[in-house]
């Protein structure tokens, strides 16, 4: 986060809205919307959505998610634990348009997280492993079926911890056995794989990943019982 920020020459400290805050809802002269359906939508990439520092801004940020129901907003976070915080009252059992991903970068985290993030009422909800830093078993909780996709990915720019491949394949078996999608988003700086160590540019740490060929994608991440009546 700090290291994207200060690319655009900006300090991570201040928490302020930006000049796009507002654009899934600003309109053209011709009355169509600037930000066209055009896929995903994330919020506060270099921040997090759930900030004490923004609770004054939220309730206008989910009334433009909620008028965009045409596109899909990914919600990245790893304060789940404050998500009721200026929810919509209209949020019922969650909004079909809505991602919420919780981050868990060790086992100590995604055992903070996830049990809080599955008690939530979410429709759509996944785990991220980035930066993965430790070995994490999330078997159980891929079992509720509750749980849509996990992504797994190191650590970038200098200074990066290391990230091992075997806890990335480790991560992916969990997923296929309880049938949930999984992404191998990027290797990061520092990658072990076969027990050597390799040092990897940041342009080509998505693309290294992507060579992998690992990724799984499933159509419903429902619990094998409900998946055997349904086909």
């Amino acid at each position: 986060m700090f290291r994207r920020d200060a690319e655009f020459g900006k300090d991570s400290d201040i928490v302020e809205r930006t000049s796009s805050f507002s654009l899934p809802v600003e309109r053209k002269r011709n009355g169509e919307y600037k930000l066209q359906e055009s896929g995903n939508v994330y919020a506060c990439m270099t921040s997090d959505f759930f900030l004490e520092e923004a609770d004054g801004w939220r309730h206008e940020a989910w009334s433009f998610i909620r008028e965009r129901s045409d596109l899909k907003f990914f919600i990245i976070t790893k304060r789940i634990e404050r998500f009721a915080v200026s929810l919509p009252s209209d949020w019922g059992n969650g909004w079909d348009n809505v991602i919420i991903c919780s981050t868990c970068e060790n086992q100590r985290r995604a055992d903070e997280r996830i049990p809080i993030m599955l008690s939530l009422p979410i429709k759509h909800m996944e785990v991220i492993h980035e930066p993965m830093l430790s070995p994490v078993d999330i078997s159980t909780y891929l079992a509720t079926g509750k749980i849509e996709c996990v992504t797994c990915g190191g650590e970038s720019g200098p200074g990066a911890r290391l990230c091992d491949y075997d806890w990335i394949l480790s991560t992916r078996e969990q997923c296929l056995k309880h049938n949930v999608s999984f992404r191998f988003k990027q290797t990061g700086a520092l990658f072990r794989k076969d027990g050597r160590i390799y040092r990897i540019d940041r342009r080509l740490q998505q693309s290294q990943a992507r060579k992998a060929d690992i990724d799984l994608s499933f159509r419903s991440s429902a619990p094998k019982q409900l998946q055997k009546e349904l086909f």
